[in-house]
């Protein structure tokens, strides 16, 4: 059986779609990307008949219910969000999300005389040779006759040439776009690595973003919530200005517990960990599924069940409810702060001293687990604390971090923390370890490097003074930023009988 078919849609039935629901388009509920110029574009290819690429679905499997019939899953969108927000923006007068959370129309006005497609603007609009909002020819309704007639009275050309180019206007909505439909029989893992091959203008689509998106699609067991509160929660993280922007403009979402659970993340200004949708859904994921690979949550959430590999809609609720306690705990205002304290206590005072959120993700992911497990605080505090540092000085998750992020969540899942701790210790900090890889690693002048980060880490953990400094601390030093990249100034050394310059030295 084909992997998957292509056909051609009208822009009219893809509309159409997205208004009876059939297909999910979880970017609608998110800020949208594009700049109003790209959607004039898109909107004067189609007028001109130009290709303007393949849009890609795919139908979720059909799940099993409690009852023993089969439910038609509902087809989601892994490319092509962006175009299909454009075109019910500016075809069907949808309104957008812009970059505040501020809803707004996106109006894309029309010249018939000259075939020009422009952005509205105050300029534009007391233009009388423009159409202002081209949504409104589309309309039911929508007399061409009439405009004509009353158009051409107030720009003094032929009714009849108006007429034909309004016309052809509207038959923007015949216009076909490919669609690549893949097949509702293909397995998580096939979808999950067509989704990830995809490039759209240069950026590879990642398994988070894969999630996200089936997250969103499920309003059954609060899939949309689920989506909302990560968003929010990592938008306010970043600008908490907006926040009574999201109060005033997503009234229903902001009335419910997890608005409340996350509006004190506005009011925290610590920014050592800054996390966005995807440390987010990884933690959670890690802590209560106690799995590493993001495409297993997709399956989980559509109800797999890796026994019998079919799909249940139970593994499907019992999942989305695993996700969202998850994410709640990831927002609890008690166990974040109380996880950037542990941070801290490492040594990490700023976010410039850390250079792979994967550290922190499993940091955050194993403190939630360990939580969850009822131990104490004082062992979570120390298996938590050294195992970052750990990770830090092996890099542990540098690079792809799923395979080890499943392996170690695992291992202290069926293991007593601080002996699986301890067994790690011994294999990767032998002494081996301290007498000849440290020592090579430590040959760099890049003041990036982690082993060098680690070393400052130690100091503000000591309490150290500043190089050739009586009174000033590290910590003071990388808290204001001082020039602490000057190891060894050329004048210091040349004083003190080093005449060669040398990549250790520097120009002060």
């Amino acid at each position: 059986m084909a992997q998957y078919v292509v056909n051609n849609h009208s822009v009219e039935n893809i509309i159409s779609w997205i208004k009876q629901g059939t297909v999910a388009i979880p970017e609608m509920q998110r800020p949208f990307v594009w700049d109003s110029t790209k959607v004039r574009d898109l909107i004067d290819s189609l007028y001109k008949g130009y290709p303007v690429g393949y849009i890609i679905i795919w139908k979720n499997p059909d799940v099993k219910l409690k009852d023993g019939s089969m439910s038609s899953g509902k087809q989601v969108v892994i490319d092509g969000q962006q175009r299909i927000t454009a075109l019910t923006a500016a075809i069907a007068g949808f309104e957008v999300i812009d970059q505040e959370y501020k809803k707004k129309r996106i109006k894309i006005a029309f010249d018939p005389i000259h075939e020009k497609f422009e952005v509205l603007n105050p300029a534009i609009e007391k233009d009388s040779k423009y159409v202002n909002d081209i949504s409104e020819v589309f309309k039911i309704g929508f007399d061409s006759f009439n405009f004509a007639f009353e158009y051409a009275n107030a720009n003094g050309v032929n009714p009849s040439e108006i007429n034909k180019t309004i016309t052809k206007l509207t038959t923007i909505e015949a216009n076909t776009i490919g669609v690549i439909e893949l097949n509702s029989t293909l397995d998580i893992e096939t979808v999950t690595d067509i989704f990830i091959r995809i490039n759209s203008k240069g950026t590879v689509l990642s398994q988070a973003d894969f999630a996200m998106s089936k997250i969103s699609s499920n309003e059954k067991y609060g899939g949309d919530i689920i989506r909302k509160t990560i968003d929010y929660f990592c938008h306010l993280k970043q600008r908490p200005m907006d926040i009574e922007m999201i109060k005033q403009h997503d009234i229903e979402f902001s009335g419910l517990q997890e608005f409340s659970n996350i509006q004190w993340i506005a009011s925290n200004m610590e920014d050592i960990y800054m996390p966005d949708y995807n440390d987010v859904l990884r933690v959670a994921f890690t802590s209560q599924f106690k799995r590493g690979r993001l495409s297993e949550l997709v399956s989980l959430l559509s109800g797999r069940d890796f026994e019998t590999r079919d799909y249940k809609e139970e593994i499907a609720q019992d999942s989305y409810n695993k996700l969202h306690d998850g994410v709640m705990k990831f927002v609890n205002k008690t166990n974040f702060e109380r996880f950037i304290m542990i941070v801290k206590s490492t040594g990490i005072i700023d976010k410039s001293m850390i250079r792979s959120d994967n550290v922190l993700n499993f940091g955050y992911a194993l403190y939630i687990f360990l939580k969850d497990k009822k131990v104490d605080a004082n062992t979570i505090e120390k298996v938590v604390r050294k195992w970052m540092v750990l990770s830090i000085l092996t890099g542990r998750y540098s690079g792809s971090p799923e395979s080890i992020f499943d392996y170690d969540i695992k291992r202290f899942d069926i293991n007593d923390p601080l002996d699986y701790l301890k067994s790690v210790e011994l294999g990767e900090l032998s002494d081996a370890y301290w007498n000849h890889i440290l020592p090579t690693r430590l040959n760099t002048s890049v003041a990036s490097s982690p082993f060098f980060k680690l070393y400052l880490m130690a100091q503000v953990k000591s309490n150290d003074r500043g190089f050739l400094s009586t009174d000033i601390t590290v910590q003071t030093m990388i808290e204001d930023r001082g020039d602490i990249h000057h190891l060894f100034p050329k004048k210091y050394l040349q004083n003190n009988g080093f005449k060669k310059p040398s990549r250790l030295q520097s120009d002060c």
